[in-house]
């Protein structure tokens, strides 16, 4: 919501004569300030106008959004040497430190908030990183899948998620976090994510896991082996595996072990929590069985 005069910790306000010098300067001292400078006929300042909302809402008042109407406030326009529009200019402590002129994509914009602004994600993050501490990688990946996701992939956010994801087990999902990085990226972190990944598939594969995969592929119709390999899958964090193999137990029949299967794939799906794509897609999977 835009207000003329924002509360204290407010996101988004509009310029004009009376207000300017606070605003625009006043408040540089305490948070970085961005001017948008448009117009109504401006279609590029219509494309960009969102994204800066968007992303002033996002980062939670860490910086304030200023909105100038150049046709309204041509004297302010002018004062700033505004020539173009639209035309954004970042104010620090009274004085213009950087800016553009002509709409952005998003992650340009980003690229500049970075320089002056602490990340919005620091707090989940922090937060990911103490139930990571307390042995809940369950919890950790909730709070870090739609920070990843956010964030437009940033890199730090990437490797906490794909941190998080090993440690929970959730090896092919942190090996697609991983295959996404692009390779200027591909640092220390990175190498550190990789080499973490390789031990945890080398681990999750115990002796019983290999005897039981031998046995069932001498003998794939027995479903009873299939469950006691799906527990297994599922005591060791590998739930998608887990999933699997209840799933061709379910698909051949449905109430295998009088319904202790399909109370094994239901509680292995809560155990993920609401939100996870792994337990929406093996849900939508159930529904095709039952309807």
């Amino acid at each position: 919501m835009i207000d003329q005069a924002p509360a204290a910790g407010g996101n988004v306000v509009d310029i004009d004569e009376s207000n300017a010098a606070h605003y625009l300067i006043d408040e540089s001292h305490k948070r970085p300030v961005v001017i948008d400078f448009w117009a109504d006929w401006c279609e590029p300042c219509k494309t960009l106008m969102p994204v800066l909302e968007r992303l002033a809402d996002e980062y939670r008042g860490a910086f304030l959004l200023a909105r100038v109407n150049a046709d309204s406030q041509q004297m302010i326009a002018q004062q700033f040497g505004v020539r173009s529009l639209p035309t954004v200019l970042v104010m620090q402590r009274g004085q213009p430190v950087d800016g553009f002129a002509g709409a952005q994509p998003e992650a340009a914009v980003r690229e500049l908030l970075q320089k002056y602004l602490p990340s919005p994600f620091e707090g989940v993050l922090a937060e990911a990183a103490e139930k990571l501490q307390a042995g809940d990688a369950s919890a950790a990946i909730a709070l870090l899948r739609p920070a990843y996701e956010a964030s437009g992939r940033e890199h730090e956010v990437a490797m906490v998620y794909a941190h998080a994801l090993i440690e929970g087990y959730r090896l092919d999902e942190a090996e697609q976090v991983l295959d996404a990085v692009r390779m200027v990226d591909q640092d220390a972190a990175y190498e550190q994510c990789r080499a973490q990944l390789a031990i945890r598939r080398e681990s999750a594969k115990s002796p019983e896991v290999t005897a039981l995969e031998e046995q069932l592929e001498a003998d794939p119709d027995n479903l009873d082996l299939r469950a006691q390999l799906a527990v297994h899958y599922t005591d060791t964090g590998q739930f998608r595996e887990g999933l699997e193999a209840l799933f061709v137990i379910l698909q051949r029949q449905l109430d295998h072990n009088d319904g202790a299967t399909k109370k094994a794939y239901l509680d292995t799906i809560a155990s993920l929590g609401k939100g996870d794509p792994l337990a929406a897609e093996f849900q939508r999977k159930l529904y095709s069985l039952l309807y």
